[in-house]
């Protein structure tokens, strides 16, 4: 599958090197949107700047939408740069929203045809207990991505005895 190449250039523009247009964040957040393949690269260094073009659109979202985490949640991500959890911790991110988009698509396929948007909405405000049995499986998998990640916290800190944020292995 080619990766399609997105430029950006010093004026602050994306251009679409397969489309020979200049796009916006919007279409890029719409390339997301459809799983598609995609680099963004700093036309004058080469630099790929991708990552921070995501961070853009989630910062556009997280402003003008309804923001999908809370302050709390954002401070707590932001103790963990620099910390030595930080890469275990963008990796237990990583694999738990995976666990769950897997969760949603499988939901998404098994009621495929059988609720309209009105009774998908009556069904989720009205059925609490029905969403917690789904809920359930995502739960118990996200617990034991937890539970091996704190088994490889402890194996490394017989690695790296007296390392801070490493516990002693026991």
């Amino acid at each position: 599958m080619d990766v399609r190449v997105l430029k950006k250039y010093p004026n602050r523009r994306l251009y679409d090197t397969q489309t020979s247009s200049y796009i916006t964040l919007a279409d890029v957040k719409t390339m997301v949107l459809g799983a598609e393949a995609f680099e963004v690269r700093d036309a004058k260094t080469g630099e790929d700047i991708t990552r921070s073009i995501l961070l853009q659109i989630i910062l556009e979202e997280e402003t003008d939408g309804v923001p999908m985490f809370s302050t709390a949640a954002l401070s707590q991500i932001i103790r963990f740069y620099g910390h030595s959890m930080q890469g275990v911790m963008g990796g237990y991110l990583e694999r738990n929203m995976q666990l769950f988009a897997d969760m949603q698509k499988q939901f998404s396929e098994q009621s495929k045809g059988a609720f309209s948007p009105e009774l998908w909405t009556q069904f989720l405000g009205g059925q609490a207990p029905v969403m917690q049995q789904l809920m359930g499986g995502y739960v118990e998998q996200s617990k034991n991505l937890l539970e091996q990640m704190q088994e490889q916290m402890k194996n490394a800190g017989a690695l790296f005895p007296g390392m801070p944020g490493f516990p002693p292995k026991r």
